[in-house]
Parts: structure tokens; C-alpha cells; sequence
């Protein structure tokens, strides 16, 4: 019996990547939205409602961008630095956006083969 947790079937895998990157994708978003757009809004304007209704949603898709992480890294043998590189763009604006490169060049360097 081995102590290492297989890797996912590469067709699941795949998806889960797939699925991971659009998720990042909507976390940078709604992380704009937040800060760009319903903050300045509640606080210049006086009308809390945006930050009531974009936090919410921010928050979810925080949620979902580590949970789907997990799922979707696990198993591949990324180093601690590609984690904590992938966790840290989760709390930096345009974090996401900036990472995504990193994450394509570090999916091809394992799998050349695999379509993105």
C-alpha cells in the first residue's frame, strides 16, 4: 500500500482545470466589481445596497476559486511554491488575471500534450 494520493482520471482533471481557471476568472471579476464599483458607490454616493448584493457574490466565488483549487491541483505534484503563488492571487486584485498565464505554462510543462 502506497501513501501517495493518486491523481484524478485525466478527463475529470481536465475539466476540473477548465472549470478552476473560469472560476478564477469570476472571482477577479467580482473582486473589480467590489472594489472598483460598489464601494465607491456605497461610499460616495451613500448607497450601501451594491456592497450588500457584490460581497455576497464576491465571497461565493472565493469560496468556490479555493475549493475548486483543491480539487483541481491535487494530486499533480505542484511544488509549495506553485500553491502558495495560486492561493495569494485569491486575496490581491487582478490577482487571478495574473496568475492565469503561470497556470497555462505550468499545465503544459505537465502534460505537453493536453489540450488547454
Amino acid at each position: 500500500m502506497t501513501d501517495d494520493i493518486p491523481a484524478p482520471p485525466p478527463a475529470r482533471s481536465e475539466t476540473l482545470f477548465r472549470v478552476f481557471r473560469l472560476v478564477a476568472v469570476i472571482e477577479g471579476l467580482t473582486t473589480l466589481a467590489l472594489f472598483f464599483v460598489a464601494m465607491p458607490i456605497k461610499y460616495v454616493l451613500g448607497d450601501p445596497l451594491w456592497v450588500q448584493i457584490t460581497g455576497p457574490v464576491h465571497g461565493y466565488a472565493f469560496l468556490a476559486y479555493l475549493g475548486l483549487m483543491t480539487a483541481a491541483l491535487w494530486g499533480r505534484g505542484w511544488t509549495a511554491a506553485d500553491w502558495g503563488r495560486t492561493i495569494a492571487a485569491a486575496f490581491l486584485p487582478l490577482g487571478t488575471f495574473l496568475n492565469d498565464p503561470f497556470l497555462m505554462r505550468r499545465k503544459a510543462a505537465e502534460a505537453p500534450d493536453a489540450i488547454l
